[in-house]
């Protein structure tokens, strides 16, 4: 589902409009998202708890459709709440979620957002002892030394089940091997984020998107260099250390910066 934002148009953005004008808005259905669309929707957002991000993604049009929250939606008092205890700006929490899982931590059928990393998924197998060099040749897209292969939403869990084939008793490599949540999570980070096993995150992961901003407090926790860096908003410093080295390959800092604008500027939460 395409997530309507500032600057679209078209019919969808027309049904947006009816739907807020349902709910006491005053809008010209004229099909164009533009400050007054976006300072109506915002309205609406906190009106229903949610992070008032003025984007009309999945869990806000089925606000608008049924006039009720998504069940394991996040909420904006919980964003607060987690802000409050890290000392660190809300905009920053919501800036990272963003940038990390478009600010959707289920899929639309259910399941949590995961994203598999073949590169961890061989490193993982290795570690284990498995024969990983002919599994990579067989199974490039899979197990593979290099990241990438990405598939993307549900195909991705596709992905998680055919690892699990491949690592047979090591079947637990290819949970650890996913980023998990609106955060983004990665699997084998476990015992860091406080689970007794991978089983148990995975599970936590599913119960809904508070568990995945408990995962994400826990751990910026961990690492006070990481904490520092998002209590600075040294988004430079925050994506080497949360992405990784390659993060300027995909411009996290950048991101994270114009997101934190943007939830800074609306007061989203």
């Amino acid at each position: 589902m395409a997530i309507l934002k500032h600057g679209d148009h078209g019919a969808a953005v027309t049904e947006l409009q009816r739907w807020l004008n349902y709910y006491g808005a005053t809008l010209p259905t004229d099909g164009w998202f533009g400050d007054a669309t976006e300072a109506a929707l915002v309205a609406f957002q906190r009106k229903m708890g949610l992070i008032a991000d003025g984007c009309a993604g999945r869990a806000t049009l089925v606000a608008l459709s049924l006039g009720t929250v998504p069940s394991k939606r996040l909420l904006a008092a919980e964003v607060k709440a987690v802000a409050e205890h890290l000392q660190v700006h809300p905009a920053a929490l919501c800036a990272v979620l963003d940038v990390e899982s478009r600010g959707e931590g289920f899929l639309p059928d259910g399941r949590p957002a995961i994203l598999f990393e073949r590169h961890v998924f061989y490193k993982r197998l290795a570690a284990a002892g498995a024969e990983v060099e002919g599994l990579a040749a067989r199974f490039p897209m899979l197990v593979n030394p290099q990241r990438g292969g990405y598939a993307g939403g549900s195909a991705e869990w596709l992905r998680l089940t055919n690892a699990q084939g491949l690592a047979g008793e090591h079947s637990a490599a290819a949970y650890e091997s996913c980023s998990w949540g609106l955060f983004q999570i990665m699997g084998y980070h476990w015992a860091r984020v406080g689970y007794g096993s991978c089983a148990e995150f995975v599970a936590a992961m599913d119960l809904g998107e508070p568990a995945h901003l408990v995962a994400f407090a826990r751990f910026v926790e961990s690492d006070p260099a990481l904490l520092k860096a998002l209590r600075a908003r040294k988004w430079a410093d925050f994506a080497k250390l949360y992405n990784g080295p390659a993060y300027k390959e995909n411009r996290y800092d950048v991101k994270l910066a114009s997101a934190f604008e943007h939830h800074d500027r609306l007061g989203s939460v």
